[in-house]
């Protein structure tokens, strides 16, 4: 489906922004990448250098009284690409309205296990709740683009409505503006991409070869950027999918060993960011600090972006609205993700099975059934134990009764596997099957679901999700 330049009639709507509006998805990725190499830095002068260039910004005033409850200790950073042409960014041509086309809800879960960037549609049609600007004037609900609200009364107005939307509890904001993210790809050295064909995009100032390459931040701009240059479908979505694609090269790029075994290009990236980038002035010195550290181990495999689902908008062909059926369990999961679970107390095997030592994962064959009505809940357990090590054999469902809690069956002979699954898996005690193939032990998914250990509250399957550690050139042609 192809989504429009053109604005919904509605007399509410802020100014159009026309065909050279910048739109860039992929801005506000930095600072996720920011946050998690400066985890090789401890120096506490090094942190207030970097403090001292970011611009604060008080917003208590302008968020509404009716937000949702803090539920747990995870954290949620709304992140936000400016259009503002002030400055720096006049060279990007005169100001077309001053909307925002980013939004990243980025969730990081307690203990900074993993990490989701769920992205919003900017021409999504949703109910903009009610807002206030910094001069203290009301800006009165309004239904209209996703992309409006900044426009209407600047980052809290789109926190506001995301709170409204989602029912997430939005700890901090984070905005880049473009001559920041040019900037910021260029400290980084560059960005990887791939293209399935040659590009030649005048309207985005953009020319690429065929095939895996490396651009720079203007050409990083321009790939971000274009509808036009044969890219995908030339709709929003199909450039979100592409854009996610790049997040995941930003996120690569600035956990890799390269990046984090050379303080000089770690200090200039992170200086880059903190020059370009606008915070809430809750997002402190020291909670940045206590989040690094909390984000310590952060590798790209462990950092998804998903598009929140969204489905036709009736009245108009051009424009989306979210699909809550199938939003709704992917905001409940990130609403309820909690404390990672405590380790299980020793276990109080006989003697004879405790002097064997558990196996390694890699040793280890499991089959994971899902015995709920949560769909692909097996699979994504799946892939969660394939990235622990363990070799997944099979994934598919079976029938039982909805009381009947999660088990972890194993065969005679395979005590040892069961107990490496078993330590992956906390609160799950093995039992021996009678009907288990040999060699394979069987995690049966019941009642309460899952949790693997240190992967937060299972999240549901979101068709197009993108792992940061994916071949870039893996669908985003």
């Amino acid at each position: 489906m192809a989504i429009s330049e053109r604005s919904v009639p509605v007399e509410t709507a802020p100014p159009a922004a026309g065909d050279r509006r910048w739109r860039l998805i992929g801005w506000a990725s930095v600072v996720l990448s920011a946050v998690m190499v400066v985890t090789s830095l401890t120096a506490y002068g090094f942190y207030r250098s970097i403090n001292g260039s970011i611009t604060r910004d008080n917003v208590d005033d302008q968020l509404n009284a009716n937000r949702p409850p803090k539920l747990n200790n995870s954290l949620n950073i709304l992140l936000i690409g400016s259009d503002n042409r002030d400055g720096e960014n006049k060279q990007f041509g005169a100001d077309q309205g001053g909307g925002s086309d980013t939004t990243i809800l980025m969730h990081i879960s307690p203990g900074g296990e993993r990490a989701i960037g769920i992205s919003f549609p900017r021409d999504s049609m949703v109910r903009i709740p009610e807002c206030r600007k910094e001069n203290g004037a009301r800006v009165p609900p309004s239904f209209g683009q996703l992309n409006w609200a900044y426009s209407f009364a600047g980052p809290t107005c789109t926190w506001n409505l995301i709170e409204d939307l989602t029912k997430i509890r939005i700890d901090h904001y984070v905005e880049i503006d473009m001559s920041g993210f040019i900037e910021v790809v260029d400290a980084l050295g560059g960005v990887e991409i791939c293209v399935p064909r040659a590009v030649n995009d005048p309207k985005a100032d953009l020319k690429l070869r065929a095939g895996r390459q490396v651009v720079m931040g203007r050409q990083a701009v321009g790939y971000v950027r274009t509808r036009t240059g044969g890219l995908g479908d030339g709709s929003d979505l199909s450039r979100i999918k592409r854009q996610q694609a790049f997040m995941g090269s930003v996120v690569k790029k600035a956990t890799g060993s390269g990046m984090l075994k050379d303080p000089a290009r770690t200090y200039d990236f992170l200086k880059a960011v903190a020059g370009a980038v606008k915070v809430d002035d809750r997002l402190t010195l020291n909670t940045m600090q206590k989040l690094a550290r909390s984000m310590q181990g952060m590798s790209a495999g462990k950092v998804t972006f998903v598009t929140v689902p969204v489905q036709a908008y009736p009245a108009d062909p051009n424009r989306v609205q979210i699909n809550q059926a199938q939003a709704k369990p992917l905001f409940d999961a990130i609403r309820e993700d909690n404390e990672l679970p405590k380790a299980p107390p020793p276990s109080k095997a006989p003697a004879q099975q405790a002097a064997q030592p558990p196996a390694r994962p890699a040793e280890t064959s499991v089959a994971v059934l899902n015995g709920t009505d949560t769909q692909g809940l097996a699979q994504r357990t799946a892939d969660g134990l394939k990235d622990m090590g363990f070799k997944v054999v099979q994934v598919g469902s079976r029938k039982q009764p909805p009381t009947r809690p999660t088990q972890i069956l194993y065969a005679p002979g395979a005590e040892r596997q069961a107990a490496a699954l078993a330590q992956a898996i906390p609160g799950v005690q093995p039992k021996p099957y009678a009907k288990a193939k040999p060699g394979t032990v069987y995690l049966v998914i019941g009642k309460g679901g899952v949790q693997l250990r240190g992967s937060g509250t299972p999240l549901p399957k979101i068709a197009g999700e993108r792992r940061a550690d994916a071949d870039p050139c893996a669908g985003t042609g």
